[in-house]
This record gives structure tokens, C-alpha cells and sequence, in this order.
């Protein structure tokens, strides 16, 4: 089975999403049923691009299990939502420092340890 994350050769890591056949509504991750219409939807590799909706920084470790904290300690970290041209908000951890983000920058989103990561654009 395969998750909501692909490493697909020659494309990185992008993301699995669907795209409803009736109404052409995307969702991430992919799921067999439009979440707005109710109909079939179909698996697509969603655009490794968008820019940041909304951002905030994690400043408390999450539950743990899953997440085990580094040896060295939990560091904050910029977590946000980087929407994507098919009209997806797809959470992510950003590898951008808090001074650095800003709403409506261009982010580059892939796979990283097991969660989407973003990336921000140099401007």
C-alpha cells in the first residue's frame, strides 16, 4: 500500500493527493471519495509548489510516542500551511526560520521524515 507521500524516480518527493471525477475537487492525502461531492476520486502527484497560507512555531514536543525527541532536546520549530495550485492546504513542518516567513511566499513542499516539509524560496 502507499502512503500520502511518493518518492517516484526523477521527481523527489511529492505528494499523493486525489482529484474528485465529478467535481474535480483535490484533497490530500488521497482518499477514494470526494470529501465536497461524495464521488470517485482518483490518485494524483499533487504540485511540489505553493506559497505560505499561515504560519505559527511549535514551541512545546509533541506526544510522545510517536515523536521521540532528538538526543541533544526539542528545539521550536515554523510549522504551517502551504496551499497548493489545485486549492490543497497541505500542513508542514518548515525548514524556515520564524524572522524569515511571510504569508504568501513561495514554498517548495516534499517528504521528510515521514511529514510534509517546506522549504522557502530565496526572494
Amino acid at each position: 500500500m502507499e502512503g500520502p507521500l511518493s518518492a517516484a524516480a526523477g521527481t523527489g518527493s511529492l505528494l499523493r493527493g486525489s482529484r474528485c471525477a465529478g467535481c474535480a475537487v483535490a484533497a490530500y492525502p488521497a482518499r477514494p471519495g470526494c470529501p465536497r461531492c461524495g464521488g470517485p476520486a482518483e490518485p494524483v502527484l499533487l504540485s511540489a509548489t505553493g506559497t505560505l497560507w499561515t504560519w505559527t512555531v511549535q514551541r512545546y514536543p509533541p506526544k510522545s510516542p510517536p515523536y521521540v525527541p532528538p538526543a541533544a532536546g526539542f528545539t521550536p520549530y515554523t510549522v504551517g500551511y502551504v496551499e497548493l495550485p489545485e486549492g490543497v492546504r497541505v500542513l508542514a513542518a518548515l525548514d524556515i526560520r520564524p524572522e524569515d516567513a511571510e504569508i504568501g511566499m513561495p514554498v517548495t513542499v516534499t517528504a521528510g521524515d515521514g511529514v510534509p516539509r517546506g522549504v522557502g524560496a530565496v526572494v
